[in-house]
């Protein structure tokens, strides 16, 4: 007995993969029981499965061979790094785009008059007026800010002889709330400018520049309006570039919506923008503006009031497919790093038939055996993943510390990460492991 023990570790030597400390492991102690040893009624050895000792042996592998094992954990890394960012990066384009949106206006709702219907005779048009404003402002209590806006047009002189065309825009002094607009120098008028009808009013930055050289520049300067001198008090812009498609052009002066009612000649509003405190109210402010609206007007006049909800849920879903396809792309870089796991795996396996043997040979069973090589496969994974993770999340929150800007960072998807990398662990390293345990030992003995 003690010349078989001895001729086994003489050959784990040369082999070179197994050391003393993992035949005592796998060696059979007689007349005592040990941890992980159980017996049954006839009094024989039943061994049990010792998880730590399998992911240690699995350890001083990784360590034995830890080019190899790095190198197939490469691909694994590069894959959930892929995954992080991908999800960063869907988050990034879904806020980026809801900002962009927001920036239109805060919780905006608009509402326009769209036609009288079908009537045999005619009738004058039941446009909206600022009555109607202030009585959703009175009936409908999310509304925190209101305004008109009626359009005019006019030609002013820009030096030179010469003459341009320019839009003007009769609002509330809420409408800077209710369009979120920037000021860039100056100020906007005021409740007090609009019922003294003041003759003031503010420009865009493009037309600042265009008459002025510059935003601070214009501030102070007078332009004449149907003959009547208006002072520039300030310079706005779009905090979104709305690209022409808003009722702000390049050329564009807003003044008190008092003050433009002298060029009017009825009181009817083009349109009419609310504002309510919560994105959560907007949806039910905007079925409750339109009630208010058509209860004050003739049953067959039609009223358009809409909000920006069906612009952000599009936003939205564009932005989840968008980020499904680049998971997509992520995953298959995962899947092609598990078969690169397998196939190290199994070369590992074919590389160390004799160890097996000899595992077996002193005690080890197949679920032993196929444990331990299936921890190996889940360490590389994890290691990988682990370090993929870090790469991952370290590159927005480089962004956030050396930029302004915010990148949304997902917790969650580290946490997907790491199950996705043990479940590749496993699935890609299960193969190997049941070919490892299948092996017979008096052949793997033979293995040279």
């Amino acid at each position: 007995m003690d010349t078989t023990v001895v001729d086994v570790t003489n050959s784990a030597r040369d082999d070179g993969s197994l050391n003393h400390g993992s035949l005592n492991r796998g060696r059979p102690n007689h007349g005592r029981q040990d941890k992980g040893q159980l017996n049954n009624k006839n009094g024989l050895r039943q061994p049990e499965l010792v998880i730590s000792e399998s992911l240690r042996f699995a350890y001083d592998t990784f360590l034995t061979n830890k080019v190899r094992f790095l190198l197939t954990a490469l691909g694994m890394m590069i894959g959930t790094a892929s995954l992080v960012l991908v999800v960063t990066i869907g988050l990034t384009g879904k806020q980026y785009i809801l900002d962009q949106i927001q920036g239109i206006g805060a919780n905006l709702i608009y509402a326009s008059y769209s036609g009288g219907g079908q009537r045999i005779t005619a009738v004058a048009l039941d446009e909206l007026t600022v009555d109607d404003l202030t009585a959703v402002r009175e009936q409908v209590p999310s509304v925190v800010a209101a305004s008109p806006f009626v359009t005019l047009n006019d030609r002013i002189s820009v030096g030179n002889g010469k003459e341009q065309d320019i839009l003007i825009l009769g609002v509330f002094p809420e409408y800077r709330q209710v369009r979120n607009l920037l000021l860039l120098a100056g100020r906007f008028f005021d409740t007090e400018d609009s019922q003294g009808r003041s003759k003031v009013g503010v420009i865009t930055e493009k037309l600042a520049v265009k008459l002025f050289q510059t935003p601070d520049s214009a501030v102070g300067q007078v332009i004449k309006l149907n003959g009547l001198p208006f002072t520039v008090i300030g310079v706005f812009k779009e905090r979104v570039e709305t690209f022409g498609q808003s009722e702000v052009e390049d050329n564009t002066m807003a003044i008190p919506y008092s003050v433009s009612r002298f060029f009017l000649p009825s009181n009817a509003v083009r349109q009419i923008y609310f504002t309510v405190a919560s994105p959560d109210e907007v949806t039910t402010a905007t079925a409750q503006i339109k009630r208010v609206l058509q209860s004050r007007h003739r049953p067959e006049s039609v009223y358009n009031v809409e909000n920006l909800t069906p612009l952000v849920n599009l936003a939205e879903r564009t932005a989840n497919i968008l980020t499904v396809v680049l998971l997509l792309i992520a995953a298959v870089v995962l899947l092609v790093s598990g078969i690169g796991i397998m196939n190290i795996m199994l070369a590992t396996v074919s590389a160390r038939i004799r160890e097996i043997g000899i595992r077996k040979a002193v005690g080890a069973t197949k679920r032993e055996i196929r444990f331990q090589f299936l921890s190996e496969a889940i360490l590389i994974s994890l290691i990988g993943g682990v370090l993929g993770i870090i790469i991952g999340l370290a590159i927005p929150y480089s962004v956030r510390f050396l930029t302004a800007y915010r990148i949304p960072i997902s917790g969650l998807s580290a946490i997907i990460a790491i199950a996705v990398c043990s479940l590749v662990g496993i699935l890609f390293g299960t193969v190997p492991a049941i070919r490892a345990s299948q092996l017979d030992p008096v052949e793997s003995l033979r293995y040279e």
